[in-house]
């Protein structure tokens, strides 16, 4: 089970939220989990697989369904994968925290989510001026 923090955090930022074990994994399902300008769409389902020892142990990797894909038809690095869970194909996103990135009893799902926005900002098409 997730820490309380988690757990609040989660009540506050992504009402409908649901928390499902699977193989050992704690896996997070987020609906609705909004996405910055530059995609093709508003929102889309995420997925956190987080494994045994979260939070001591960092999270790595996130899922989108459907697949979060730029407007102008760039490809993102390393978005190409995709994985079955819960009976849907799910689009990997392979980003790895740097050794001492995590710090356990510190950082929170609170802090990966702002990670995870960062990557879709920097993943975005620049704004035309």
């Amino acid at each position: 089970m997730l820490p309380t923090i988690d757990l609040d955090y989660l009540k506050t930022v992504a009402p409908g939220h649901s928390i499902v074990n699977d193989g050992g994994m704690t896996c997070v399902l987020v609906p609705s989990f909004p996405l910055p300008e530059g995609f093709d769409r508003p929102c889309v389902d995420l997925l956190l697989r987080l494994a045994p020892g979260y939070p001591d142990v960092q999270p790595d990797m996130w899922w989108f369904n459907p697949a979060a894909l730029r407007i102008d038809g760039v490809v993102i690095p390393a978005t190409q994968a995709t994985e079955g869970f819960f009976g849907r194909q799910w689009q990997r996103w392979s980003r790895h925290l740097n050794p001492g990135q995590w710090r356990p009893g510190i950082d929170s799902l609170q802090s990966y989510f702002t990670l995870i926005r960062k990557e879709l900002l920097a993943a975005a098409p620049a704004k035309v001026a």
